[in-house]
């Protein structure tokens, strides 16, 4: 006899030993973010669980001496459940490529597969509606494309478009969907539009779940704090999923990336992509776009933002930020000096 319970990792420390132990020994990480956890216990000892973190599940496992008891299809069930009740609807889920043929009997799809991760998905909106919407925006011809944050649209930004837009005969601007940002979603993406808005074959498109998500690559949003090591399997899943899934609706050949400096995330990303790509997909590596010797970035933007430095600003963002910036009430003073 098994006993469901949910598990507060945070706060019951024999618990949180347990499932450590269950995840290293399943070959999973136990350092992966979760906001809840259920489990399976037997005589109190944990023998299965399965967690998820917003609409991503993660983190199943079952110790070896019961995998034959359909105990997977419980815990599985059990966190569908609750997040049906939080009006989720749309899931996500990594696991391992083994595991594949119980997913599947579950309604889940697969989104992208390598040697170590199965990442899968069930509900709407899916990947095919996604490639739908990528297709009514295709161009003729080849295609380059680049994928960012703009939090918010610096010079430095403008900069890898406009190099990008020089060299390519189109460019695809992804800005990212995930609103755990200080500018939202909508925010940045009307400010990329701004500011490519003198560029005619340029095309700014949401990336929704499918490009450095919670979903895809949840690390991205933890910066230094990210382990480097699960950063780079998720970072993995998500440049395979550009290359196999996004690339070749639009006919896209090459992904400009800026020349990463600051943090360590986005270097790994960086390599991960020009690992996954291969010959099949160009990185292109632009230099950072400097000011006084130091290279732009949008963190320093909100530095001089939360300074009310406008002199600054007027050097790290363009005029179309700017006046964006005010528009939303970010910046209260009006620049006298030359733009």
């Amino acid at each position: 006899m098994f006993d469901l319970k949910r598990l507060w990792l945070d706060k019951d420390k024999a618990m949180l030993q347990q499932w450590t132990d269950l995840m290293e020994r399943s070959g999973l990480s136990p350092q992966e973010s979760v906001e809840y956890t259920v489990g399976l216990l037997k005589d109190g000892q944990l023998v299965a669980s399965g967690s998820y973190q917003k609409n991503i599940i993660k983190c199943l496992a079952v110790d070896k001496e019961y995998q034959s008891e359909n105990l997977l299809t419980q815990i599985m069930i059990h966190l569908m459940e609750r997040m049906r009740e939080k009006d989720l609807n749309h899931y996500f889920l990594y696991t391992k490529p083994s595991e594949a043929k119980i997913f599947h009997s579950l309604g889940f799809h697969t989104i992208v597969e390598n040697e170590s991760v199965l990442f899968t998905e069930q509900g709407s909106p899916n990947i095919d509606d996604y490639q739908e919407l990528l297709e009514k925006h295709r161009h003729t011809g080849t295609a380059s494309s680049i994928v960012m944050n703009a939090n918010p649209f610096t010079k430095g930004h403008q900069f890898l478009v406009e190099t990008a837009a020089a060299k390519s005969d189109h460019v695809y601007v992804f800005v990212l969907s995930e609103d755990r940002s200080d500018f939202s979603s909508e925010d940045r993406m009307n400010m990329v539009k701004l500011g490519v808005s003198h560029l005619d074959n340029v095309t700014v498109l949401p990336s929704r779940d499918y490009m450095v998500s919670t979903a895809t690559f949840p690390a991205y949003f933890l910066k230094e704090n990210a382990p480097l090591a699960v950063a780079k399997t998720q970072a993995a899943v998500d440049a395979q999923l550009f290359k196999e899934k996004i690339a070749p609706i639009l006919n896209i050949r090459s992904r400009f990336v800026g020349e990463e400096p600051f943090s360590p995330v986005t270097e790994v990303y960086n390599r991960s992509l020009q690992e996954v790509f291969g010959q099949e997909l160009e990185l292109v590596i632009v230099p950072r776009k400097e000011v006084e010797g130091a290279a732009i970035s949008a963190t320093n933007v909100r530095k001089a933002l939360k300074e009310k430095d406008v002199e600054l600003l007027t050097h790290l963002v363009p005029k179309t930020t700017y006046d964006y910036l005010k528009k939303i009430k970010k910046i209260e003073v009006e620049f006298s000096g030359n733009y």
